[in-house]
């Protein structure tokens, strides 16, 4: 099946627009809150895709892929491989579309995750992490049949994260700078591929977590890397074992590179979104955050992308009961 893939290629202005209007009624045109931090901060605001449906800006590009099935591709029933988001996302668009969803999950998903998936109607197949990494390379998993859809790696998934830049520009358009978090890296390549288009002197980067950062190794080595040391963490939305080669392709053309944050500076935008704006977000959601509070990116304006909101409460209380050290 991989010899059989399309040539990867950069995003078009039309397809992108095209996307903003299929998706239009089934997500939600998330708000751009202002985190007022005083004298001595960047100007931040925050992104809040965790307020779509599915508490995740993975809704965008499931609505966009599904909707782009040919008839004989949905007569097949869709399945995925996901640490939660994505599957959500693709089982809230499968059932809107009436077809079967199937999601190859990684076993140590927050259950919140794995419940919710199961409540929008998909079929759950637990795997260990590496195992679900595995398969995404070879875009196939035994035993299962009917349509794939990528949750990173392809177009259409792409496209509809796109959209989430022109929202940004309307709402910022004197924004400077763009913070997404990277995991497999669709986010950062849609959001930075509509910016780009439009703005291209805003500066867009990604973020990884400092126990998986395979992106920043990327950028400084100039080409797709594993990541050796990497590790689990509650950040299970982001940072892979590896970038994947055609995901550098995408990538390297509009972002400008990765930056790596600790532990402790995302358990700590976390607490601070939750102490100043009652925003919930999970690992993922905040390593944007964490990273412009560095202020390696200027004065501002700046976004920051809070990707989801997708974590255990007792979880989350843990996290940020204690400030960071």
């Amino acid at each position: 099946m991989i010899d059989t893939l399309q040539a990867v290629r950069s995003l078009t202005l039309k397809e992108m627009q095209e996307a903003r209007h299929r998706i239009a009624g089934s997500i939600v045109r998330t708000p751009l809150v202002r985190l007022d931090l005083g004298p001595g901060y960047p100007d931040i605001h925050l992104k809040l895709e965790n307020l779509q449906a599915t508490n995740s800006y993975k809704l965008r590009g499931a609505v966009n892929a599904v909707a782009m099935l040919s008839d004989s591709q949905r007569q097949l029933g869709v399945w995925t491989i996901s640490a939660g988001n994505a599957g959500q996302g693709i089982a809230y668009a499968a059932r809107q579309a009436g077809i079967p969803c199937t999601v190859v999950a990684i076993e140590t998903a927050p259950s919140s995750k794995l419940e919710r998936m199961r409540a929008l109607g998909a079929e759950l197949i637990p795997v260990p992490y590496e195992e679900a990494w595995r398969a995404l390379g070879e875009r196939h998993y035994p035993g299962i049949s009917g349509t794939f859809i990528h949750p990173f790696d392809d177009q259409n998934f792409i496209a509809g994260h796109s959209t989430m830049g022109f929202e940004i520009l309307e709402d910022v358009p004197d924004v400077t700078a763009v913070f997404a978090a990277i995991g497999g890296g669709g986010l950062v390549t849609g959001v930075a591929s509509a910016l780009k288009a439009l703005k291209p002197e805003i500066k867009i980067w990604g973020v990884e977590p400092e126990t998986a950062a395979p992106a920043a190794r990327s950028f400084a080595e100039g080409s797709a890397q594993v990541f050796n040391g990497w590790k689990a963490s509650f950040v299970d939305g982001a940072g892979g074992q590896s970038l994947f080669p055609r995901m550098w392709e995408r990538m390297k053309p509009v972002v400008d590179g990765s930056i790596v944050v600790s532990l402790e500076q995302t358990k700590g935008a976390m607490r601070l979104m939750a102490e100043k704006t009652r925003v919930i977000a999970e690992g993922a959601g905040a390593l944007a955050l964490a990273a412009a509070l560095s202020g390696n990116a200027g004065a501002g304006p700046i976004v920051a992308v809070v990707s989801g909101g997708n974590v255990d409460l007792a979880k989350f209380f843990d996290l940020i009961a204690a400030p960071a050290t």
